[in-house]
């Protein structure tokens, strides 16, 4: 079975960012860290707490995520991905809603409101990562 899943690049804060997700989704965090793998031969000791893969996973959610590691391109934060949360419940996405928002940037950060499409709200995240959330109208 061919699933996709989003995966996210972090710059050095991928453990602390993926245990904050995995407090507010619950499931199962995994991480492994450069100098777990035989890859730490080829890096400098300085990466080696850098996490070269961290997959969490619950009924719920699933995705994966790793420190930026790349010796010659330079990670840039992007605009034009993000995760995108649906629940049919209210309780229950603003529930998340407010877990996730914790630190979030309020510059473009909009609070679960009605649209014409449903309940919708979105913010970036504490680590940088676009929250995008929509919800079934009147449902409680």
């Amino acid at each position: 079975m061919l699933r996709l899943t989003p995966f996210l690049l972090f710059d050095g804060n991928c453990a602390e960012a993926m245990e904050f997700y995995f407090g507010c989704f619950g499931g199962t965090l995994t991480l492994t860290r450069l100098a777990d793998t035989p890859m730490k031969d080829q890096m400098p000791a300085a990466q080696h707490h850098k996490i070269v893969n961290a997959y969490l996973k619950s009924d719920a959610i699933e995705f994966s995520a790793t420190d930026w590691l790349h010796p010659t391109h330079v990670r840039l934060q992007g605009n034009s991905t993000a995760m995108y949360v649906v629940a049919a419940r209210f309780d229950e996405l603003k529930r998340l809603f407010d877990r996730l928002s914790e630190g979030a940037d309020k510059e473009f950060f909009l609070d679960l409101c009605e649209m014409p499409f449903g309940i919708y709200g979105r913010f970036t995240g504490r680590f940088g990562v676009e929250w995008f959330f929509r919800g079934e109208r009147g449902a409680d």
